[in-house]
């Protein structure tokens, strides 16, 4: 399962799988639950491989900050999303040194923290956004 097909969408909490396009909108299954709903086309639905983060000189891929948690927890769930405005700050600082202080807010990083350990506690443990050959080939064409 790649970044790409996990959606975010507003107003539910959690997240979800894309499973079919349907007539009024998109079946998805809850990565918590597992149960199967339909968000209607109205809904704003934001997938995880098209995230990202500010920082002072770019804007990084939420996978590779879910890659650099992962990295710092041993694969493991961090902290909860509950814990105190500082030690979320101070998490998300480890794991994104260079993020934009004024642009970057603690709904922001409360998220971020709990995605992953959504993405985590389902089994994820490869943060693959599904564009990483447009990536490559890119790269490849500017050298």
């Amino acid at each position: 399962m790649e970044l790409k097909d996990i959606l975010a969408i507003s107003g539910q909490s959690g997240l979800y799988k894309f499973v079919a396009q349907s007539r009024n909108g998109i079946i998805v299954e809850s990565l918590a639950t597992g149960a199967r709903s339909c968000a209607s086309a109205a809904s704003k639905v934001s997938s995880m491989g098209e995230i990202a983060i500010f920082t002072d000189t770019d804007d990084i891929p939420l996978a590779r900050v879910f890659e650099t948690i992962y990295e710092q927890t041993g694969g493991q769930p961090t902290i909860s999303h509950k814990s105190t405005p500082a030690e979320i700050e101070k998490r998300f600082a480890e794991a994104l040194p260079d993020y934009d202080r004024e642009r970057v807010h603690l709904s922001d990083m409360k998220k971020v923290i709990a995605w992953y350990n959504i993405l985590v506690e389902a089994g994820m443990t490869e943060f693959k956004t599904g564009h990483e050959e447009e990536e490559a080939a890119a790269a490849d064409e500017a050298q």
